[in-house]
This record gives C-alpha cells, structure tokens and sequence, in this order.
C-alpha cells in the first residue's frame, strides 16, 4: 500500500502491468506490418478482400487497441486507487505514539533538554492522525499527558519542560517503557510506538525486558539520543551501543535527537502497513478500483463491432 495523505494504492504491485502491456502492444503492433504475418501467407487480393470485408484485423487495428487499452485499465483498477473513508476515526485505536523524554540530571543541561523538546516536537508534528501521549521520566516515570488527538496540548507541555519537572534522582527508562505498556494495554492500541529521548543512562536489561515486551505486543520501541549536559562515566560508544540494543530489541529505530528523519519515517508509514496489510483496508479507504473495471469494459465493446459488409 502507497499513501498520499487522503489517496492511496492499496496494491501498487498492480501497476507494473502496465508498462509491460504497452511493451507487448508496442512488439505485437510492430511484428509483420501489423498483420502478424497473414502478408506472407494470403494472396495480396485476398487478403485485401478480407480486409475490407472485415474479415481479417491487424495489430494495430482498433478492436486490438481496445483489448490493450482494457488490459491497462484493469490493472489500474486492481491496483486499487482508494480515498480514505470519512470513517477513519473508528480505526483511532490502530496506532499511537507515545513520547517517553528523559528529564534525569544529564538530559536537563540546556542544550540536551533543548534537543529532547526539539526531537519531541518534530514527533507530535508529523503523527499526523495519530494519538499522542507524553511520558516523563527520571527516578521514576509519569504521564504527563494523556492518549488525545490534540496535539497542540501536548506540544504546549513539551515547551514547559524544565530540570524541576521531575525531581526524581536516578534515570529508569525500564518504568517508563512499563507505563507505555499499560497505557497502550489499557487503550487497546493494536500498534503503537514508544519514542525513548534520552541520554543514555539507565538502558540496561530492565529496559531490555521491557522493551520485547512491548515489542512482544506488537509496539516499537525507537530511541534517540541527546548529547549528556554534564560530564559523565558513560562513553559516548557505550551510550550508543546501549541506544542500538533497546531499539533493536524493541523492534525500532535508533537514531540522534538532532536527526530523527529515519524514526519519523517509519512511524509515518506503520499506520499504512497495518491497514495495507489486511482486510481492514476495506473498511479504512474507499477502493475505487470498480468503477474502473467498469470503464475497462467499455472498450471492449469496440472488438465486438464488426463493419458492414
């Protein structure tokens, strides 16, 4: 599935019939003068008789045109041109992105929490229809704002972070991942996704745990990392080792704060592949594709018409 916003081809695959088809027109048309080698093989006044008795057709003649030009728009119409159904806010509950921001002593430097806000911010604007929630954390993990479509409120809370939001000592990113897992049990989301901004503490084997567990349950955990504010016993290869395996066990992405184009992406695209990938696509868009088999079958009437004798 191809989505363009509100259009989309729900089987794109279809589409590469078609040049293959116009090949196969273009070699059959050119093949033997457009006669397919009845010029070899009729007398030339039969042959001319037949012609204009409309006994005989060549590949270039109009009812051959109209086999092609159907062949091509049934495989316009298989591909499945489709606009999204007014519907769409029954399938709310398919997805939605969770925004876990570490607020421990080495995220709230001004130029970590700057790139974490930055990070999040660039998140909530490309959700799109998604629902949002934010998760804040450091000793401990807190939802700072709920599941809701408005992602303005949430935006607004991200721009009020600061290094008093959370007190809590320490950096526990595994309650953090657990408070997601329940938020996303409790709202029965089908796919969603954890977006972890951190700076790297704290990632050891509870997270881990966490992690497959969301991925378990069918989420992704992503996670992008923001330079530490102070000095720290961490190295920055450990940082990102540590950032590569909690992503990897949680079926995401890992990436920098300062470039997320890669997470963003493939959270852009995981509503399309589980509406595209099954029969709830019937439901979600509004598949086109019948009316065009109808359109295909109008040429069709054009290799039936014969001429008059």
């Amino acid at each position: 599935m191809i989505a363009f916003e509100s259009f989309a081809l729900l089987r794109p695959w279809w589409l590469l019939a078609i040049p293959a088809v116009a090949l196969l027109l273009r070699l059959t048309r050119t093949k033997a003068a457009g006669l397919a080698g009845w010029d070899r093989a009729v007398d030339p006044p039969l042959l001319a008789a037949m012609l204009r008795r409309g006994g005989a057709a060549g590949a270039g003649g109009p009812a051959f045109r109209a086999v092609g030009t159907a062949i091509m728009l049934t495989a316009l119409a298989l591909s499945g041109p489709a606009f999204r159904s007014t519907d769409g806010d029954r399938f709310r509950n398919l997805d939605a992105t969770l925004i876990a921001i570490d607020l421990s002593a080495e995220t709230t430097g001004a130029q970590p929490l700057r790139q974490a806000k930055t990070a999040a911010h660039l998140v909530l604007d490309r959700a799109g229809a998604r629902q949002l929630g934010l998760i804040l954390y450091a000793g401990d993990a807190y939802l700072a704002s709920p599941l809701t479509d408005d992602a303005a409120a949430t935006s607004a809370t991200v721009f009020a972070l600061d290094d008093q939001t959370v007190p809590d000592p320490g950096a526990r990113p595994d309650r953090a991942l657990a408070l997601a897992r329940g938020i996303f049990r409790d709202a029965r989301i089908l796919g969603g996704d954890v977006v972890l901004i951190t700076a790297g503490r704290g990632l050891d084997q509870a997270a881990m745990r966490e992690a497959r567990a969301l991925a378990d349950e069918g989420h992704a955990v992503h996670a992008l990392l923001v330079p530490p504010g102070a000095p720290s016993d961490l190295s920055d290869a450990a940082r990102r080792a540590a950032l590569a395996a909690i992503a990897t066990a949680g079926h995401g992405l890992a990436g920098e704060a300062g470039r997320p184009d890669a997470v963003l992406a493939d959270i852009a695209n995981r509503a399309i592949r589980h509406t595209g990938a099954s029969a709830v696509s019937g439901l979600a868009w509004r598949d086109l594709g019948r009316f065009l088999l109808v359109a295909a079958a109008l040429p069709l009437l054009l290799a039936f018409r014969r001429s008059a004798s």
